[in-house]
């Protein structure tokens, strides 16, 4: 006998049980599917994002910087390092035990708030509009019965067209968080947040590395002065950065061959002891048995909602990477938290012009709004307020200096239209931009407020004083 929920989550990523975990909250009976496991078959809650995507990135990232810091930065501090040694085992051990944690975190939060856990894979059965049927697979099979049903269930990394990942020498994001030793020259197919940071790791840890992105310009998606910064900093790095690249081949046996066409058509060859692909992810939707009850899916495999994340069955809500928008962790939580209270008779509210963007690279890189390019193309009249860290005193003080923060504002009434960021703690900074854009501030708002000194923070007022050309430390 199917055991019966108000609502039933599929999926225990970030959009997944946070749904989950709000519906429970507003008095609904909630259930959660997940068949996240770890190597000992345990279950592994949080989705890629906690096992194999955000948390285990942060960990390597801080921990390779810290060993970079240690041999190159210290001792302009003073400090004196002799005999500096990688212990690699130990880095990704530490890796893996802070997985753990945010692992049995959820676990925890899901016990406290009286969310039923099923280890498994979810599928639909049957339903109607009175409810629906969830079988979960991979274990004890069982079988839930719920109203609504949230559909989290996450995306995957596409490998390239003709060759698979085999997490030896040619690797998905999770196989880039585990290179058991650092590789001598490391290859990179993709310049975005898991290219870019994955180079920066294993570059950190003493790999060549080089990156081959297909787009004809570097990090498209960010400001162009942002993107030009980062490119001229990535590359004094030591990262080597292709861009305009078509591959044709990539052939793995003792090491991995890439043939490719740069861009200016040429072909050209590169050996690499491993290859990280990193060039998108598609939606998890191939195991949810869509056809059995008509769900609807787009021509790229999304499941096709309105803008409250409503798809076309009724009480059918799917969140995250499966649905339209970006990618991101914390916009599948907002969309999580959104859909539970519309279930629950409240209102849910996302606003994805308002969605922070970060790559937590050294510099961090983190903008919310419009870019300038787009508000050219958009014939939007605005000004631009820039300051570099270079004249922030705590910047100073830490030793990094690096890039700037940069505002940019509609001209005629000052409303706040979007923020860039390059620089040290970009990913806290960019937390100001967000609150002021979702209240409708305006550059004068920012500039007003009184920030800390010394702190970073007082590069964001620099920049909304420069937008009207009135800093004040410049």
């Amino acid at each position: 006998m199917a055991k019966t929920f108000d609502v039933v989550v599929i999926g225990g990523g970030p959009g997944g049980y946070i749904a989950a975990i709000r519906a429970a909250q507003l008095g609904l009976q909630t259930a959660c599917v997940d068949d996240w496991k770890t190597a000992a078959g345990k279950p592994a809650l949080g989705g890629t994002c906690t096992n194999v995507g955000c948390i285990p990135s942060k960990a390597l990232l801080q921990s390779s910087e810290n060993y970079e810091h240690a041999g190159h930065a210290f001792a302009e501090h003073g400090v004196q390092v002799k005999d500096l040694k990688l212990d690699l085992a130990q880095m990704l051990r530490r890796k893996d035990k802070v997985v753990k944690q945010n692992n049995e975190g959820i676990i925890y939060l899901f016990k406290k708030n009286k969310v039923a856990f099923f280890h498994g894979r979810g599928s639909f059965v049957r339903g109607s509009d009175s409810g629906w049927e969830i079988k979960v697979s991979g274990g004890n099979d069982e079988t839930l019965a719920a109203k609504h049903v949230i559909i989290a269930s996450g995306s995957s990394p596409r490998a390239l067209p003709g060759t698979d990942f085999d997490d030896n020498l040619i690797l998905d994001n999770a196989g880039a968080l585990a290179i058991p030793e650092v590789p001598k020259r490391l290859g990179v197919v993709g310049a975005g947040v898991i290219g870019l940071e994955m180079g920066s790791v294993w570059r950190r840890l003493g790999s060549e590395v080089t990156i081959l992105e297909a787009l004809p310009t570097f990090l498209g998606a960010a400001d162009e002065q942002v993107a030009g910064e980062a490119l001229k900093v990535f590359t004094k790095q030591g990262l080597v950065i292709h861009t305009g690249v078509k591959i044709t081949r990539a052939t793995a046996k003792k090491s991995v061959t890439v043939d490719y066409l740069d861009g200016a058509g040429k072909e050209q060859s590169a050996a690499f002891d491993r290859l990280i692909i990193a060039i998108g992810r598609a939606p998890n939707t191939a195991g949810l048995d869509a056809e059995a009850v008509g769900l609807k899916l787009d021509e790229h495999g999304f499941i096709a909602v309105d803008e409250a994340c409503r798809a076309n069955l009724p009480n059918v809500w799917a969140i995250g990477d499966v649905v339209r928008g970006p990618m991101l962790a914390h916009k599948a939580e907002e969309e999580g938290v959104a859909v539970a209270q519309r279930i629950a008779g409240q209102h849910g509210h996302v606003d994805f012009n308002t969605v922070p963007w970060v790559i937590y690279t050294s510099p961090e890189i983190a903008w919310v709004g419009k870019t300038e390019q787009q508000l050219k193309s958009e014939g939007i009249d605005y000004r631009a307020g820039t300051f570099p860290f270079m004249a922030n005193g705590r910047a100073r003080a830490l030793g990094d200096t690096t890039g700037f923060a940069k505002l940019l504002a509609d001209a005629r009434t000052d409303r706040i239209l979007g923020a860039h960021i390059i620089g040290p703690m970009a990913s806290e900074l960019i937390a100001e931009a967000v609150v002021a854009m979702e209240f409708g501030a305006s550059a004068e708002d920012i500039a007003l407020i009184c920030h800390a000194h010394p702190s970073l923070a007082e590069a964001m007022k620099e920049a909304a004083l420069a937008v009207d050309k009135r800093t004040l430390n410049l």
